[in-house]
């Protein structure tokens, strides 16, 4: 999907300053213990599926939505594993600046049986479920660090406490 309007509109305004947009991350996971990921036509990395969120839109209906037009595959998320704030200011080919306040869900498939993912969107050059110790490369940095943290989140889980990772606020990582 190409840059949403509401930010094409902002652009005309403020130019490349710098902008805060809130980013959601989906990190999907099969029956199987695969990870859905994408190899982007932007950077040519792997990398998790993710998108901005709409101005009105769900969090959890944006990583829906996106995991959809990206791969194809319809998933529901079922946790939300992070909320972090990035510290890094992205520039793109473009001038734009933007930091981002990531999201990152947990979601699965709705349906095993028709799971099979394609390139849904000009965003993405292939498309492809994997498995943890099998993972593409190169990944995207924003990838590892967000795999870690699905990682670290399912550690904290497994072991009895299932909230999201927090940062800074004392009540987290």
């Amino acid at each position: 999907m190409p840059t949403p309007d509401f930010i094409v509109q902002l652009r005309k305004k403020i130019g490349h300053d710098l902008l805060w947009l809130i980013g959601i991350t989906a990190y999907v996971e099969d029956g199987r213990g695969r990870i859905l990921m994408g190899r982007r036509a932007d950077t040519g990395e792997w990398a998790l599926v993710y998108g901005i969120n709409e101005p009105g839109e769900e969090p959890a209906t944006t990583a829906v939505r996106e995991v959809l037009e990206e791969t194809g595959v319809a998933v529901v998320a079922e946790e939300l594993a992070s909320v972090k704030a990035s510290s890094r200011v992205i520039t793109y080919a473009n001038g734009d600046n933007t930091m981002y306040l990531d999201l990152l869900f947990v979601c699965r498939p709705v349906d095993e049986k028709h799971a099979e993912p394609r390139v849904g969107d000009e965003e993405s050059l292939e498309v492809g479920w994997f498995a943890p110790d099998a993972l593409p490369a190169p990944l995207a940095a924003s990838t590892v660090e967000r795999l870690a943290l699905v990682r670290e989140f399912f550690g904290r889980r497994d072991a009895g406490d299932a909230h999201a990772l927090f940062f800074g606020g004392g009540g987290g990582a």
